[in-house]
């Protein structure tokens, strides 16, 4: 059974080029955690981490064992928002971001995967954000998109660039801001970390 890697058979969707593309995303499932507040200082997104990563390892080895399929475990993504955007421009107002962390799963992790996984994860890690955790579809549809390499407090000028571009071709924003994290960030120099950012459109 060949191993399946997503980001390289999707890499349309998890390898854009450093210009913005436009994109027609397909629905995916997803782990999801909901949450608040700034990453790095936030204990409920530490939480989430420590839910989301056990439930995706015991998922990948599960259908690996019962020989459905092998594949490589996602990498992180994020949903980011607040209920006033105003504060995404407010250093001072970090702890108002909303967000959803989730990994993207295949097409056959089933519910009765996902519940057996969750009660594996339960019994051997019992992380407190287990129970805030979701299996769940999510389209994104039409977007646009870009892979930034640098630090995350420089993609300020990334995504300006990104959303003039969805302007100039007619479109406006729509729905939440997107990124997913294709490096470690406690492995990887900050210059060197790569993240797509993505934002719907319509």
């Amino acid at each position: 059974m060949d191993k399946i890697d997503y980001k390289k058979k999707m890499k349309e969707f998890y390898n854009p080029p450093k210009n913005p593309v436009i994109v027609e995303v397909p629905e995916m499932q997803f782990l999801m955690i909901d949450g608040r507040g700034y990453p790095a200082t936030s204990q409920e997104y530490q939480d989430s981490m420590a839910a989301l990563y056990p439930m995706a390892y015991t998922l990948k080895f599960m259908l690996k064992k019962a020989e459905i399929i092998d594949y490589t475990v996602m990498p992180l993504e994020g949903l980011w928002w607040a209920k006033d955007m105003d504060a995404f421009l407010n250093e001072a107002r970090k702890e108002e971001w909303l967000w959803t962390s989730m990994i993207m799963q295949p097409a056959q992790v089933s519910l009765k995967n996902y519940n057996q996984a969750l009660e594996e994860v339960k019994v051997k890690k019992d992380p407190v954000a287990l129970s805030k955790m979701r299996l769940e579809n999510y389209k994104e549809g039409l977007s646009v998109q870009v892979m930034h390499i640098g630090s995350f407090s420089e993609e300020g000028p990334i995504i300006e660039g990104m959303h003039k571009h969805a302007f100039e071709q007619g479109y406006k924003l729509h729905e939440k801001h997107h990124e997913i994290y294709l490096s470690d960030p406690r492995r990887t120099k900050p210059e060197k970390l790569k993240t797509v950012i993505r934002q719907p459109m319509r």
